[in-house]
């Protein structure tokens, strides 16, 4: 069964990134949040009654990657991951009124019984950076942005909530800020902390996007 590492942070953190920049340089699988290709994330984008169908699109999405995942012998990557779209958006998008209790609570359900059948990331990395700089990522960025400048504050401290309940030797914390857009000046010693914590080797697998 193959490994999972899930790249958590705030909108615009980099997180897309850096899993692309870690696949150029180690045969990783990858899947990614794929914002044009959901069905739900331009209409949630103009109208916030899609909440409930772009959450419950989004964590089976998400459930869908972590299981083809766990069928391929290459270690996989997510940009975000389930954790980051409960723990995170999900929350979020309740305390902005998105989705009513009873919505999130439903959400929550399909969550636990996710969990309940598949195991947990082997590995997270937290990314985070300075509200400026990710207020200056949010802003060039071309693509739909679900989460405002404004939100990330509430989203770390929901992601960092989730993180706290991790064992330690189980998350990996990098600040990002002053990082290349590329990070080609991380990914090096990141790959010797992989290497450590999960035992890669430099062996030859069968890697490729996972949709």
């Amino acid at each position: 069964m193959g490994q999972i590492i899930s790249i958590i942070g705030p909108s615009g953190v980099g997180k897309t990134s850096l899993a692309c920049a870690l696949r150029a340089a180690y045969p990783f699988a990858i899947g990614l949040e794929q914002h044009t290709e959901r069905p739900f994330q331009n209409l949630f984008a103009t109208d916030r009654r899609y909440a409930l169908a772009n959450q419950f699109d989004y964590l089976l999405l998400r459930a869908e990657q972590e299981r083809e995942l766990r069928r391929i012998a290459a270690p996989g990557l997510l940009d975000g991951g389930l954790e980051q779209d409960f723990h995170g958006f999900t929350r979020l998008f309740r305390a902005r009124n998105y989705l009513s209790e009873a919505e999130f609570d439903l959400c929550h359900r399909l969550y636990l019984n996710i969990r309940a059948n598949q195991p947990p990331p082997d590995l997270v990395i937290a990314l985070q950076a300075s509200e400026a700089e990710l207020y200056r990522r949010l802003n060039n960025r071309e693509r739909i942005n679900i989460a405002r400048p404004e939100d990330n504050a509430l989203l770390a401290a929901y992601l960092n909530e989730w993180l706290a309940t991790r064992p330690i030797d189980k998350v990996i914390r990098l600040e990002v800020s002053t990082a290349r857009p590329d990070y080609s000046d991380i990914v090096p010693n990141l790959l010797d902390k992989l290497r450590i914590r999960l035992g890669l080797d430099a062996g030859t697998y069968e890697t490729g996007y996972i949709p």
